[in-house]
């Protein structure tokens, strides 16, 4: 698979002037991405690689964040040996360990998730994820019906079926990512997962007692009302993918606008997760 780089590097930006920066390019295709002191490295498959697009998104980027950019394809290699090699096993609230399958296992620990990440977002590294499981180690989903949008990897609605839950449901817009969560459910020995291709357009017309969605700002934003279509009453949604400010106050008026009632919320850095509930 031919891969293409995008470099870049900034007069100054804050961190999560950067981490907002990956978001956006997470929208465009991008794939992976490493930072260092020199900057940010970008990486998309080259058949998916729209100059035009990034320009434009540079351009209308938010106010203060001055970029410059390179662009080189690369050759061909194995990228998923790659991310192996990056993949490092994590502890998460002493009650779920995430691991590759090239790990040993961590049998003390109440929840084990095996993931191989096949360049799709999920493996709990991420703020954003850790939020997302640390709230579903507090909450007790069993015998309960769980839709997760933008799953990734699948280590959501995984923990979720770890945890008991009675029916399951993981939609992602990439091909790869539902590729990866029927061989990460496979390898954690769930049977229960339904997985479908696409976005909102997608969502069934069933009832689901937890919605999980860790995706980013806008995409929530257009989301939240088919999400309520769907929510029990009484039902529990869990937010990621955002910022403190001004993103959460957009997202809880949106919510309440839909009739969701703020609940509480997480940060990690600049990151947030957040709780709502149906009434």
């Amino acid at each position: 698979m031919q891969y293409t780089r995008v470099v870049f590097t900034f007069e100054e930006a804050e961190e999560y002037q950067q981490d907002l920066l990956i978001s956006e390019l997470a929208d465009l295709g991008f794939d992976s991405f490493e930072q260092d002191v020199q900057g940010l490295s970008a990486y998309i498959q080259s058949d998916l690689f729209d100059d035009q697009a990034l320009r434009r998104l540079i351009d209308s980027f938010a106010p203060g964040l001055r970029c410059q950019y390179t662009v080189a394809a690369l050759e061909t290699q194995n990228w998923n040996e790659t991310w192996e090699k990056n993949f490092n096993p994590l502890l998460i609230a002493n009650a779920c360990y995430v691991r590759a399958t090239f790990h040993e296992p961590n049998p003390a620990v109440p929840f084990e998730i095996v993931i191989d990440p096949k360049m799709s977002f999920g493996t709990g590294h991420h703020q954003t994820t850790a939020m997302m499981i640390r709230y579903l180690l507090e909450l007790e989903p069993a015998g309960q019906s769980v839709l997760d949008m933008g799953a990734g990897t699948g280590i959501l609605a995984i923990l979720a079926a770890k945890k008991g839950a009675s029916k399951l449901l993981a939609i992602d817009y990439d091909e790869i990512c539902c590729e990866s969560m029927s061989e990460n459910a496979a390898l954690n020995g769930v049977s229960n997962l339904r997985i479908l291709h696409g976005s909102k357009e997608v969502i069934p017309d069933e009832e689901f007692d937890l919605i999980l969605a860790n995706i980013n700002r806008n995409i929530l934003l257009d989301q939240i009302a088919r999400y309520t279509e769907v929510l029990a009453p009484g039902g529990t949604i869990l937010f990621s993918g955002f910022y403190e400010a001004p993103d959460l106050q957009l997202i809880t008026e949106q919510c309440n606008r839909s009739g969701l009632r703020y609940i509480d919320h997480k940060k990690d850095g600049e990151w947030v997760a957040a709780r709502f509930r149906a009434d």
